[in-house]
């Protein structure tokens, strides 16, 4: 693939900065610092370009967090300023990765997502009756940073855009020279373009027609488990040797006995939420309820989150209007149910 040029001076155009901006803001208005750029505006866009143009722009400055919900994670935050940069870079680069990414994988792009990738994956359920669902240990800890590099080098060929890159890249780390920030804009699209190696690899060597991949999560199917099975090893050994990756214990199993992927139960004619899922609307329903009794949040807090939990069970095309029925009928959410019960 023919490698872009000419991006930084895009990157760094008044108006993609003011765009930049823009992005940035949502859900991040009432943040102190989106206050403070936002009251030096003009200001605070001309210091940020002119530390791009000579290099000096600081990176790396952030808050940490953890959440553990499906499971601990330490999210990264980076600052409103850093917020401004990632988007205006990105602004320009996703095409970039846009055009080196298959048509089956679907993390960090736009007219893809979780649903998108779940639809798919039930369309090869159905004409496949065996699936190999595979997952990388602690991706985003283990990416080395040199490989990292390496590919974006195969992609972009400005040097000022490729130092900055690499500066931002460096400005983290888990261990020596290895890790990405979760929580990070240009993390998760550079987390994503690395792993298209790999969708390459399986499409264009393996040759297996049915794939599908969300970030480090990615399924293969096949007629035969033997097939699977030397699939297994095939990007066991790519993912070790090419990107210096290792894989969780793989999993092959009949599509007929359903497979979890995303927070769904994938079967060849229908989905439905998967029991971790389950499990976890169930105590976060109770959670809130408890917060609204106990006068940690407010009604409005109430609804609004329940809301956001209620629409992550309603995945189009997954069964689970009866388990919610269930669920919400006994809750304090639906009225009906009691804080003593």
């Amino acid at each position: 693939m023919r490698r872009a040029s000419r991006l930084f001076d895009r990157i760094i155009d008044r108006e993609n900065l003011r765009i930049a901006v823009h992005k940035a803001l949502r859900g991040k208005r009432s943040r102190d610092d989106a206050r403070a750029f936002l009251a030096g505006l003009d200001e605070n866009l001309d210091s940020l370009r002119s530390s791009l143009q000579d290099g000096t722009a600081a990176l790396g400055e952030s808050h940490q967090f953890t959440i553990r919900d499906p499971k601990e994670r330490v999210v990264t935050a980076p600052c409103f300023r850093e917020r401004v940069l990632h988007h205006a870079i990105m602004n320009v680069c996703e095409p970039v990765f846009e055009r080196w990414l298959i048509s089956d994988t679907f993390a960090c792009r736009t007219g893809k997502g979780r649903l998108a990738a779940l639809d798919r994956a039930r369309q090869f359920a159905a004409g496949h009756p065996f699936f190999l669902k595979l997952d990388v240990r602690r991706y985003f800890d283990s990416v080395p940073h040199d490989v990292l590099y390496r590919r974006l080098d195969r992609l972009i060929k400005d040097p000022r855009l490729l130092c900055l890159l690499h500066r931002i890249i460096g400005s983290f780390s888990t261990s020596p020279g290895r890790g990405l920030p979760i929580g990070s804009l240009t993390s998760q699209h550079f987390a994503n373009a690395y792993l298209g190696a790999l969708d390459r690899f399986v499409k264009e060597c393996l040759r297996v027609t049915g794939y599908v991949r969300y970030m480090d999560d990615f399924v293969l199917w096949s007629h035969t488990t033997a097939r699977l099975r030397a699939h297994r090893v095939a990007v066991g050994d790519f993912l070790g040797q090419e990107l210096k990756l290792d894989l969780k214990p793989a999993y092959i199993n009949s599509t007929t006995h359903g497979m979890d992927f995303l927070g769904c139960r994938v079967y060849a004619t229908h989905m439905t939420l998967n029991r971790r899922s389950r499990v976890r609307f169930q105590r976060t329903l109770r959670a809130l309820e408890s917060g609204f009794v106990d006068g940690t949040i407010d009604e409005l807090t109430l609804q609004q989150r329940a809301t956001a939990l209620v629409a992550f069970t309603q995945t189009s095309g997954v069964s689970s209007w009866r388990f919610r029925r269930v669920v919400i009928d006994c809750s304090l959410v639906s009225g009906q149910g009691s804080p003593t019960a």
